[in-house]
């Protein structure tokens, strides 16, 4: 165990061997969860700066500012990062629906029995 990383007051993320970590987002009034992304050493430090939800897009290989395109930043209020610093939670106040669906949240269906249900 790390007692250091685990305790104490440095930020030493624990990326994994592609040097990503896992960023979980919610909403900061609600609580809801929003969407999971990935972050990359860039990505975390241009979210510090610029205050904005910034990832890795793993399929585009690039960084890329939530809401680039469609205007739905993601404004981030408070920034965690768990025990063992290999995931980071983002609470966050939308600008608007945060799936590239258009839901609210990326996690809008339920493992039902009979497959997937649509909740809201």
């Amino acid at each position: 165990m790390d007692d250091i990383r685990e305790t104490g007051r440095t930020l030493d993320p624990r990326f994994d061997a592609n040097g990503l970590i896992t960023a979980v987002v919610t909403h900061a009034e609600s609580g809801e969860v929003l969407m999971v992304a990935h972050m990359n050493e860039d990505a975390l430090a241009a979210t510090q700066a610029s205050g904005e939800a910034t990832f890795w897009s793993r399929s585009r290989a690039r960084l890329w500012k939530k809401g680039e395109s469609s205007g739905h930043v993601m404004r981030v209020i408070e920034m965690r990062i768990d025990c063992d610093q290999d995931a980071v939670w983002l609470r966050c106040q939308p600008a608007g629906p945060a799936c590239h669906t258009g839901a609210r949240s990326c996690f809008y269906r339920r493992i039902g029995h009979d497959g997937l249900e649509p909740i809201e």
